[in-house]
């Protein structure tokens, strides 16, 4: 498998996770979304999409993070993402759907540049719609977490949700967002990030992060 991706992207972060996760090897072939490599013709006749990730695997190239995240978990059902049970797997479902389907719309970086050019905002305006976006959402899912009492995991080991959280909190805190009253999401963000398989899916260790 090859991914596309980039280093600070929270969709192509995501999905390294979840490779990480299901102990799937893959090999990177960064695509600069500084530099428009997403919009360059070599790329969208392959992705019609123009963004990142993309997964080349079984002859196919795959794009939307949470639908490869899915067929990776049917292509390859070891080390599952996603629990046995049917409640705790709706439960996954619906925090991690409300992070991957809430927050990545409104923050993707060509919204957010749209903001700038040719809405005209300034950066100061572009963080403060950042972060009511956050808020939003996050705040509902840390009070989900409450009622639900959870642990240093959503259930006994890291998955889709953790997959899908921890890349929007990284985000979160880039932009400065408080997430002192988000005890519950801190506490398994500082779980996953001790493991292995989330440090080596982190930005900072990524092949085209700055200084690599």
């Amino acid at each position: 498998m090859k991914l596309y991706g980039y280093w600070r992207s929270s969709t192509s972060y995501r999905l390294r996770c979840a490779l990480e996760l299901k102990g799937l090897e893959y090999e990177q072939d960064p695509v600069s979304l500084i530099e428009a490599r997403h919009k360059e013709d070599s790329f969208t006749s392959r992705n019609p999409f123009a963004g990142v990730p993309m997964l080349e695997a079984d002859g196919r190239d795959r794009a939307q993070s949470m639908a490869i995240i899915a067929w990776l978990d049917e292509r390859y059902p070891d080390k599952p993402l996603l629990p046995a049970d049917i409640e705790q797997r709706f439960t996954a479902r619906e925090l991690a759907y409300a992070v991957a389907t809430e927050l990545h719309a409104p923050l993707n970086l060509k919204v957010l540049k749209y903001l700038k050019d040719p809405l005209g905002h300034d950066q100061e305006e572009i963080d403060i719609w950042y972060r009511h976006w956050l808020a939003a959402t996050l705040v509902p899912v840390e009070k989900r977490l409450k009622q639900l009492d959870t642990g240093d995991f959503l259930f006994d080991r890291p998955g889709l949700f953790e997959a899908v959280l921890v890349p929007q909190l990284y985000n979160a805190r880039r932009f400065d967002f408080e997430l002192d009253a988000c005890d519950k999401m801190v506490r398994i963000e500082q779980a996953c990030i001790a493991l292995p398989e989330f440090q080596r899916a982190h930005p900072d260790n990524q092949p085209d992060a700055p200084g690599a």
